[in-house]
């Protein structure tokens, strides 16, 4: 199967009371799964967060961005997904070294690795003084589910939400994507069962990917009259530089960095949601220790 570019549709269906996006992932999932090894269950699971986070990324404007945390009592901990307006995307789990065995329909235990007890937070920064914030607890751990229940409770809007990652033998992300399909006011009682009937009809996410089925036609499956409004690319992209981190470690004091060049001598730092590493020798320190003075 060719490469596909990773990219996000919207649209909107039904005389615009049905707002459509689908999304594929695969690329980005694949980068993040390499940069922090995570192993197949864990891939599924922050898979999943990244695509939500970039269809939810999508419906912000400007240099609106936000953060969703999904913190669950299963074994990989934390999952936290950023992501903005213009298709930048970048995310972790605590504990990318998990992987169990198939749950009861022979597919990733995704619920297994993020538990069902716990809440998913979303922290919107839409440029005001407070950001927004949203939580609701986790309801299956599928995470599918959970954000439908989240755009039905947050946001008050009605939503189906599919997302899917499908790993290979070798731990490489074959396809991952997905859709979130939302329902606005004025359709009737007939229309929402017909999407409904739809939506719950069509097969899983990653098997229509993985056919090679495009975005388009994956929403024309459950919304027949769809139309394409925009696109755009989606990508990995984290927002640490050298720069930043002399920042952060400058903030840290003199005290805290005289100590490190006393007892480390140097200092590693790592980013955690794209794993690079800075390196900073005993005279880059010192030099961080100058500054910290002035």
């Amino acid at each position: 199967m060719e490469n596909k570019q990773d990219r996000l549709i919207r649209g909107t269906a039904m005389d615009g009371r049905v707002r459509a996006f689908a999304v594929r992932t695969t690329q980005l999932v694949e980068e993040l799964r390499r940069r922090h090894d995570t192993y197949p269950t864990a891939t599924a699971a922050l898979g999943r967060t990244l695509t939500a986070g970039a269809i939810m990324g999508s419906m912000l404007k400007g240099n609106e961005r936000l953060t969703i945390q999904v913190k669950g009592d299963g074994p990989i901990g934390q999952i936290v997904v950023d992501a903005n307006a213009v298709g930048e995307v970048r995310g972790y789990v605590t504990e990318p070294h998990v992987h169990l065995p198939s749950n009861s329909m022979g597919k990733l235990d995704v619920a297994g690795a993020v538990g069902t007890e716990g809440f998913i937070h979303i922290i919107k920064d839409l440029g005001l003084k407070e950001p927004y914030r949203g939580s609701i607890p986790i309801i299956s751990g599928e995470l599918g589910e959970d954000f439908t229940y989240y755009f039905a409770k947050s946001e008050q809007t009605p939503s189906a939400v599919g997302l899917g990652v499908l790993v290979d033998t070798d731990n490489s992300v074959i396809v991952a994507g997905g859709f979130i399909i939302q329902l606005l006011p004025g359709l009737s009682d007939d229309e929402i069962t017909a999407i409904e009937n739809a939506v719950g009809s069509i097969p899983p996410v990653t098997a229509l990917l993985d056919q090679g089925l495009e975005l388009e036609e994956m929403l024309r499956w459950m919304l027949p009259d769809v139309r394409v409004l925009d696109e755009m690319d989606i990508h990995f992209q984290c927002e640490c530089s050298r720069e930043r981190v002399e920042k952060t470690l400058i903030s840290l004091g003199e005290s805290e960095l005289k100590q490190l060049i006393e007892e480390e001598g140097q200092a590693e730092v790592v980013c955690h949601f794209c794993n690079e590493a800075y390196q900073f020798n005993k005279d880059e320190l010192q030099n961080l220790l100058d500054q910290a003075k002035a």
